[in-house]
């Protein structure tokens, strides 16, 4: 399909809002009503928003991607662990020895499950120019909390749970780019969108953040401060 002239702003692009994936997704107080406000922007803009149900079940995108991380991570640590196990932070010993313990049947439904929510992402394409979803699930952290334990009351049941929202595009090896879009929270923090895009669909995504940029130049509103 031809790619709309979306320079500068978003006229003529479709794009699909995931929001908090059918209420799946835990969001610190105040990430909602930021995405909104930014998918809103779009609309005015000139962009068609539109929002849409979840294309994979979260609970079975959760299991297929943890599933094949470990498997993965237990494959290129596996010799660490074997012999240096002792330099490894113990969060890789976890995954190591939990992707060590798959079956090849799990990992085998794993992937069917990935190529499953690959064609459903497929049919969305053939609506949207792209999906967004926010790019955290909460605001910028101390560097001093190895990772948030809980979000919006919510318990983080791994270490990386706090970043579910990203494991729908990582699953399915779709491109993605993070674009600001304002800022927000208690501490009137930066906060930032995913934009979502067809496999090999990477220009076109890369054309409609840049619409997005000229169209509201998020960086020049609060440039990073100097020394």
């Amino acid at each position: 399909a031809s790619w709309p002239q979306i320079t500068p702003g978003l006229s003529g692009a479709r794009i699909g809002w995931l929001g908090d994936w059918g209420a799946a997704y835990a969001y610190e107080d105040g990430i909602a009503e930021a995405a909104e406000a930014a998918v809103r922007q779009m609309e005015g803009l000139g962009a068609t928003v539109e929002e849409v149900p979840p294309p994979m079940d979260a609970a079975a995108l959760w299991e297929a991607w943890t599933t094949l991380r470990s498997w993965q991570v237990a494959c290129s640590l596996g010799p660490l662990y074997e012999t240096r196990r002792n330099d490894l932070k113990d969060t890789a010993i976890w995954e190591v020895e939990r992707g060590l313990k798959l079956s090849g049947m799990k990992v085998h439904r794993a992937s069917v499950t990935r190529s499953e929510g690959f064609a459903a992402a497929a049919a969305l394409f053939d609506r949207f120019d792209a999906l967004v979803l926010p790019a955290t699930q909460c605001w910028p952290f101390d560097t001093d909390l190895p990772w948030p334990a809980e979000i919006a009351g919510r318990r983080m049941d791994t270490y990386h749970r706090w970043m579910e929202v990203v494991i729908f595009a990582s699953l399915l090896g779709l491109p993605v780019v993070a674009v600001p879009a304002g800022f927000g929270g208690p501490n009137d923090m930066p906060f930032g969108l995913q934009l979502i895009g067809r496999r090999g669909s990477d220009a076109k995504l890369l054309r409609l953040a840049e619409g997005w940029h000229q169209g509201t130049d998020w960086p020049a509103k609060r440039p990073p401060a100097q020394g």
